[in-house]
């Protein structure tokens, strides 16, 4: 009898350790990619909608990315509410924040929801800068309300 409590005990502890992994595996979004893309890229690549998803302040104080679209990220809906209009047929989400920390849970939380390729630039506004890209001044026609 003792026996076969244990082994059931040993099959519901695999069961639930598979399902946890499945589980967590089946919250990662499919369409979303991690990439380290430079200044350069960013500017240059039609592919790519780019979005600089920092607060106005932030905006103000480093510069941004030459022809990125200023949607502060508040919530994967209101967020694409703001964005969808400006993505063109073909293009991929690029998100980009001071450091890759914001980017990378908003680009999780908006794959849920669009089957667009959503791309999590990594290392954000700081490695870009880093390496050398020189940003430019926020404005009202990127999307700043308060420039």
């Amino acid at each position: 009898m003792q026996k076969r409590n244990f082994l059931a005990a040993g099959v519901a502890i695999i069961a639930a350790t598979v399902g946890l992994v499945g589980f967590g595996r089946s919250g990662q979004a499919q369409n979303v990619s991690l990439e380290v893309l430079s200044g350069q890229d960013l500017v240059q690549r039609d592919d790519l909608l780019l979005v600089d998803i920092r607060r106005p302040e932030e905006w103000q104080e480093t510069g941004v990315v030459e022809g990125a679209l200023l949607v502060t990220y508040s919530g994967a809906q209101s967020f694409l509410d703001a964005v969808m209009p400006s993505l063109k047929d073909g293009q991929k989400i690029a998100l980009i924040c001071r450091s890759g920390n914001r980017t990378s849970r908003a680009a999780q939380q908006i794959g849920q929801i669009v089957e667009t390729a959503v791309i999590d630039v990594q290392g954000g506004m700081l490695r870009v800068v880093g390496e050398g890209y020189q940003p430019v001044k926020a404005s009202r026609e990127m999307g700043c309300t308060v420039c």
